[in-house]
């Protein structure tokens, strides 16, 4: 019945960026990104709902971990 979507894929700059995971303490929502490791400034990509989202960023950016930031 469902078809898996096709997934477009993209890439990020190695590196200088650290994929992770903005979470917030107060109502749980998750935002996943990059952060730059020399300025600590982070780009926004996507909101994660839940466990398929987050696969979906996983799979898209080539990354195999995601770290969490409070």
């Amino acid at each position: 019945m469902f078809k898996k979507r096709q997934i477009q894929k993209a890439s990020y700059d190695k590196e200088n960026q650290i994929p992770i995971l903005k979470c917030s303490i107060c109502n749980g929502e998750q935002v996943a990104g990059f952060k730059n490791i020399h300025t600590g400034k982070f780009e926004e990509v996507m909101l994660i709902r839940n466990d398929r989202d987050l696969e979906e960023f996983k799979e898209k950016y080539g990354v195999e971990s995601v770290g969490k930031e409070y």
